[in-house]
């Protein structure tokens, strides 16, 4: 139980100020413990991050497999525009969204190497589940036929780079304005009618 009060403290303060910033001193006073009792659950801020980092991206990637097996019924445009759209809402809402694009961004140096394999697996998870639907939508006549189905998929996660890199630096007005104009670009290349 309180390895787990610990974690939730240590994500909002991961999520808010970045590895540097965190202090186990204000996560222990968060949860009720001394500093030292984190040292029996976890041998010290490294093994905190990494743990609170895995368990933030595999929750983003079963929300990532979650939102797209439920919205299967949508037009591929709003279930495409849809998700991005909704990244706005869950990085204001959701401390496990803004600490993975944190971390992912600015990791700390000595562990960059990890949290960039884990946010390269989660774009290729990205991918991988957007081809079939990009090539369904391909033989549906809703893309553009002779466009690849994966490089409509590899487009829309340049889109999406490009909307979180927005949200860390600008912030959410910004990334909004940015993803109106990025969409209507990035739909005018791959949507089979093109205005």
């Amino acid at each position: 139980m309180t390895a787990s009060r610990i974690r939730e403290s240590a994500l909002r303060m991961f999520a808010e100020h970045g590895y540097e910033g965190a202090s186990l001193a204000i996560i222990a006073s968060e949860v009720g413990i001394k500093k030292q009792s984190i040292y029996t659950h976890f041998s010290g801020k490294d093994e905190l991050f990494q743990e609170v980092f895995l368990e933030t991206v595999n929750k983003q990637i079963r929300f990532l497999h979650d939102y797209f097996s439920n919205k299967q019924k949508q037009d591929v445009e709003s279930l495409l525009y849809g998700f991005l759209k909704g990244f706005f809402v869950r990085y204001e809402e959701d401390e496990g969204a803004k600490f993975f694009l944190r971390s992912i961004f600015f990791p700390p140096a000595h562990m960059k190497d990890m949290t960039g394999e884990q946010g390269n697996q989660f774009v290729h998870g990205l991918e991988d589940i957007l081809v079939p639907i990009m090539e369904e939508a391909k033989n549906s006549g809703v893309l553009e036929g002779s466009l690849s189905s994966r490089a409509a998929a590899i487009a829309y996660t340049a889109v999406l780079d490009a909307i979180w890199v927005e949200l860390l630096y600008a912030g959410p007005e910004r990334g909004m304005e940015r993803l109106k104009a990025a969409w209507l670009v990035y739909w005018r290349g791959v949507g089979a009618n093109r205005k």
